[in-house]
């Protein structure tokens, strides 16, 4: 007997909705999303794509409507069920910071204790707060939780943080950091082996793309005497690939290297005699 159709739960508007569809064509998932649609059935893989709300996903996962799931981990904490993080997907990156007036005394955490903080993020802030013994006063909001000061029904907020440009708009300073989020492929507990050769399937397909985000292919050519500096300069995954040229004395160097090391990296390897540099990007990467 056939498992059944692999569900995958993903937002269907939002901060996570382009990150989201990117990565799974990347990973080579063929569907198309539209503005009506609930699901998709992925053309080309057994799949099938369910379109909720990012807040929705980790309770349909949990449930068992969705066998695994994309969210963010801010809002799996607000959850809070202990749901299985298969990946950390690398976009949607935020931080849910508490903020307090310029004016306020408060500078740290545990000053705000026995004072009103403004939230849209009320069970996960109420679980942090606890766990550190501050006691404080949680006002729950959907929505406009920076004018909250303002509007003189709480002293702070706790509140979802990208550049932190809209609390400076608002007169507000950070205060401290309560967690850091990303965007997380997310399982329930049963269908990890119900369904475990179809979930490991896919999240080999999409760490593959997340690998690859991270990593440039480099190609140089460069004098033979300079191997030994090139190689320290660009070990790659395991030992780059050298191959001698038809030029005398030249050979070409293939490597794979971290994306962010390239601005500082491509000056020394043109110091260390390299030469007709290639840097290019990687769709998947198995390690």
């Amino acid at each position: 007997m056939s498992s059944p159709l692999l569900r995958l739960a993903v937002p269907n508007k939002g901060r996570l909705v382009e990150g989201t569809n990117d990565l799974l064509t990347e990973a080579g998932l063929d569907f198309e999303q539209s503005a009506r649609a609930l699901s998709a059935r992925v053309r080309n893989v057994d799949i099938e794509l369910l379109f909720v709300r990012a807040d929705d996903v980790a309770e349909l996962v949990d449930d068992g409507v969705a066998h695994i799931g994309v969210t963010g981990q801010d809002l799996v904490a607000e959850y809070g069920a202990a749901l299985p993080v298969l990946l950390e997907l690398g976009f949607g990156h935020c931080q849910l910071a508490a903020a307090v007036p310029k004016s306020s005394p408060v500078e740290k955490l545990e000053d705000l204790a026995g004072l009103r903080v403004a939230t849209a993020h009320p069970a996960a802030t109420g679980r942090i707060f606890a766990d550190r013994s501050i006691d404080v006063t949680l006002v729950p909001l959907h929505g406009s939780v920076e004018v909250a000061p303002k509007l003189g029904i709480a002293d702070a907020i706790v509140d979802l943080v990208s550049t932190g440009s809209t609390m400076l708009v608002n007169g507000l300073r950070p205060v401290d950091v309560l967690l850091n989020s990303q965007a997380v492929l997310v399982a329930n507990d049963e269908a990890l082996g119900a369904q475990a050769e179809d979930i490991d399937r896919l999240t080999l397909a999409i760490a593959a793309v997340t690998s690859a985000r991270r990593k440039r292919y480099v190609l140089l050519n460069a004098p033979s005497d300079s191997i030994a500096t090139i190689v320290e300069l660009i070990p790659g995954l395991g030992a780059p690939t050298i191959v001698p040229l038809a030029e005398d004395g030249m050979v070409a160097v293939h490597s794979v290297v971290e994306a962010d090391t390239i601005w500082n990296l491509l000056p020394r390897l043109r110091a260390a005699g390299g030469r007709d540099i290639l840097v290019m990007p990687i769709t998947q990467l198995i390690p």
